[in-house]
């Protein structure tokens, strides 16, 4: 546990470090808001093991599932459908992990679920090294759920682009083999807020295509459009965040919040 001297330096808001935590709360709310619109969230695999209601049970009968697959790993490292499984055991893993304080309130990605996070990321790069030019498009999803996750809950700026930029490339291999509205939408999200604007509009376009009438089209324009702005917010703050990074240090743009960071709600499908 950090000492309260620990606690005073972490959110020291004193001085120039004031300005600095302000603008990661506003990427970090920038974040949080995107994932509101994106409406398949992580579930909750205790319920669907044995009736249970404990996380805890839940992380380690995954954890022990994701053991066995490894162990299979160990035998045929190049095994794609193993891959796969292991990737979606250590996202489920890491969902099951995610903290519910309320009903309404966004789910925090608590240390331990990030580690599983982190891991199903490594194991998807893996698989998408054997896979070639066909992932699987619904793992992408999910993929790209968790990649968001991260970024939500990541200890920088630097980290959090990071991760959003993986997340837009795992959901347009969604968008790509199995377009529909939400996954569409979901990539035009992505897409806004990694930077690429033009691939964020496309999708958009795509999205709206998806529709029955022309004013449901506008309506899913118009939402998009309003992402859009997010997403030029965020450039803005990555912006400001770069230019304390040259003056100070990344050490200065460390997440003030220790990396307890909440997730939130993604997906869309």
């Amino acid at each position: 546990m950090a000492s309260s001297g620990e606690r005073r330096m972490l959110f020291d808001t004193r001085g120039k470090r004031k300005h600095v935590i302000r603008v990661v709360y506003a990427i970090l709310a920038l974040l949080m808001g995107a994932s509101l619109f994106l409406v398949v969230g992580p579930f909750n695999i205790a319920n669907l093991i044995g009736g249970s209601n404990s996380t805890s049970s839940a992380a380690k009968v995954l954890h022990e599932q994701s053991e066995r697959i490894e162990a299979r790993l160990a035998r045929n490292p190049g095994d794609e459908q193993l891959l796969l499984s292991l990737t979606r055991a250590q996202i489920n893993a890491g969902n099951s992990q995610f903290e519910r304080t309320s009903e309404t309130a966004p789910p925090v990605v608590t240390p331990e679920a990030r580690t599983d996070l982190e891991a199903a990321g490594e194991t998807w790069q893996r698989y998408l090294k054997q896979a070639g030019g066909e992932p699987n498009a619904s793992a992408a999803q999910i993929m790209a759920t968790a990649y968001f996750s991260l970024a939500e809950s990541s200890t920088s700026v630097a980290e959090a682009q990071e991760y959003v930029v993986k997340a837009a490339a795992a959901q347009n291999v969604a968008a790509e083999q199995s377009p529909s509205l939400g996954t569409l939408s979901s990539a035009a999200i992505y897409a806004y807020f990694a930077g690429n604007f033009s691939a964020g509009d496309r999708a958009t376009k795509q999205a709206a295509s998806k529709v029955n009438s022309k004013s449901e089209a506008k309506n899913v324009e118009k939402q998009l459009a309003e992402y859009r702005k997010r997403g030029k917010a965020f450039a803005k703050q990555k912006k400001e965040a770069a230019k304390f990074e040259s003056e100070k240090g990344k050490e200065s743009l460390e997440n003030p919040f220790g990396g307890l960071g909440g997730g939130t709600s993604l997906g869309g499908g």
